[in-house]
């Protein structure tokens, strides 16, 4: 049977990294976390760290003995935190998958309303790409993904897409610039300095087809898997960007930016991925609800 102190101790080194640190901050000896952590790599017939010079990695056992650990000790919180508020156990838990391409603010607009729900729902976000979030609604651990595209046959996990709306783009820059180049758009974006979203983002390909549709060829001088980090780059006047277009007076406000022109051929579509075909969760109907009425009010419903 596996013994849980070891697993704590394992679990407190693979966060910190070193079992030094790991010994100050428990007060006990790196000694004991060494015995402790091979009786649990014996006991398991496997190592569960490697050494690469003084610092200590994880092998692909580590890796994921780590990912059981952390749920394993996220339980034992919530159990802590349950018996010592009863009231508590009664929250509806509601975790959802948000793929790292979908803007922040959509996603915040898609799920508050989750909070304001008569039942009580303690709402659980998880940022990652999207092929781990596939993995995690598959296994029940994750309630809905949020992602910019429907679910891929060939992963062979059983899901629903359901289409929450559709946005066109728009093009953003910094004040100087969009002076610059709003004059004879979109024409006007040849050669002009662009931002663009990385290649996971599914409107990094319409984009391109939309360049070479209107023999355009811009200078690319960034591409960023994190938009934030773009829009931060456009707000100094690093370049022009697209942003969908269901968020652009929210980016104009925040980023102090101002609008170049619009392609409304290119449509991005954002989807709530499930693995109910019939959606009964009263956070997913919440969401569901939101996007219909607030965030995509003239896009497409659920499918």
């Amino acid at each position: 049977m596996l013994n849980y102190k070891h697993l704590y101790y394992f679990w407190n080194v693979a966060k910190a990294g070193s079992i030094a640190r790991t010994a100050e901050r428990l007060h006990i000896t790196p000694q004991t976390i060494s015995g402790q952590i091979g009786e649990l790599e014996r006991a398991l017939g496997t190592d569960l760290f490697q050494r690469r010079g003084r610092r200590l990695e994880l092998t692909a056992a580590g890796k994921l003995a780590l990912s059981h650990a952390d749920e394993i000790f996220q339980i034992g919180s919530e159990l802590e935190a349950l018996l010592r508020n009863p009231s508590k156990g009664n929250e509806l838990p509601f975790r959802v998958g948000v793929a790292d391409v979908v803007p922040k603010s959509i996603a915040c607009r898609l799920l508050a309303p989750v909070l304001s729900l008569a039942e009580p729902v303690r709402l659980i976000c998880r940022e990652d790409k999207l092929e781990r979030l596939f993995a995690e609604l598959a296994i029940h651990k994750l309630d809905l993904v949020i992602a910019d595209r429907s679910l891929p046959t060939e992963l062979g996990v059983k899901g629903y897409s359901h289409v929450l709306g559709s946005s066109t783009v728009v093009f953003h820059a910094s004040p100087e610039l969009a002076k610059r180049y709003r004059g004879g758009f979109p024409q006007s974006l040849h050669g002009a300095p662009l931002l663009i979203p990385g290649d996971g983002a599914v409107m990094r390909g319409p984009l391109e087809h939309w360049f070479n549709q209107h023999q355009i060829q811009p200078r690319i001088v960034g591409e960023f898997d994190d938009a934030a980090l773009m829009k931060a780059f456009g707000q100094i006047g690093g370049g022009i960007f697209p942003v969908s277009a269901v968020i652009a007076e929210e980016v104009e406000s925040q980023y102090n930016v101002a609008m170049v022109g619009c392609a409304d051929e290119i449509v991005v579509k954002y989807y709530a991925i499930s693995v109910e075909r019939r959606l009964t969760h009263p956070a997913v109907v919440a969401v569901s609800q939101a996007a219909k009425r607030v965030v995509f009010a003239d896009g497409q419903p659920w499918l």
